[in-house]
């Protein structure tokens, strides 16, 4: 039986990249849908219409340029969406605002982060089998903060624990079969120089970073990066998603 993966894409600018790939190695038929189209892009509050959660095997929550605390009909709709896969155990990878977004449903909140967090890091793993020290690249101003207890009702369900963090932010935790990361690992050179062309904030500008000089970095260390991706996916279907974490 195929399995399908049901990809949400918050923005045109973004893509499942390393992640996607590996899942469709993995035998997963992905199924995008893109929230905020192109000339939606600077007025995001749409509504698109989300699937039921029990059509898929599994939900790939990509980042996003906004913040959860938007609070908008498509936040809300999609934070419902998790919530039903979470009750229903089919397993959710978050990314990002994607991992933000699992925060929330599962109880949690979202906040500015102390400062922006743009580039690679290292980040204190506690699992390194299910997710490594990195580097791993960051993109983000927003930080969830975990519930302090776990929320009731997932199938085959297990306590939410954090796996991984650095200075600016809890950056990993697993929650039953779903998994949330505050990095980057789908991400490719094209979707970083789309990302940066995309940017009317200057955000690298105000933190003094050099947009190409960071294209060219993610670019070399594109066969290792992909590397840590693919084991990240790895580790995320046989040992979280399958119940075995």
């Amino acid at each position: 039986m195929t399995k399908r993966a049901l990809v949400i894409a918050h923005d045109h600018l973004s893509t499942a990249g390393h992640v996607g790939d590996r899942l469709a190695a993995r035998g997963y038929l992905l199924d995008e849908l893109l929230v905020v189209p192109a000339e939606r892009y600077a007025t995001p509050d749409v509504e698109p219409a989300f699937p039921p959660a029990a059509e898929y095997d599994l939900i790939l929550s990509l980042g996003a340029p906004w913040s959860v605390t938007r609070m908008n009909a498509w936040i809300r709709a999609e934070l419902d969406l998790l919530r039903d896969a979470h009750r229903r155990g089919v397993p959710v990878l978050g990314i990002c605002f994607g991992g933000q977004l699992l925060a929330a449903s599962l109880g949690g909140t979202v906040e500015r982060a102390p400062r922006f967090e743009l580039g690679w890091t290292e980040v204190e793993a506690d699992e390194p089998e299910l997710l490594g020290p990195g580097p791993w690249f960051q993109f983000h101003g927003d930080r969830w903060v975990l519930p302090r207890t776990a929320p009731d009702g997932a199938v085959g369900g297990a306590p939410l624990r954090e796996l991984a963090r650095n200075e600016v932010a809890s950056q990993a935790f697993v929650c039953g079969r779903s998994l949330g990361v505050q990095f980057h690992p789908e991400l490719t050179p094209e979707v970083l120089r789309a990302w940066f062309d995309g940017d009317d904030t200057g955000i690298a500008a105000a933190l003094g970073a050099d947009p190409d000089t960071l294209v060219k970095e993610v670019r070399a260390a594109l066969p290792e990066a992909r590397e840590r991706a693919y084991a990240l996916v790895d580790a995320f279907l046989d040992r979280v998603a399958a119940g075995a974490s």
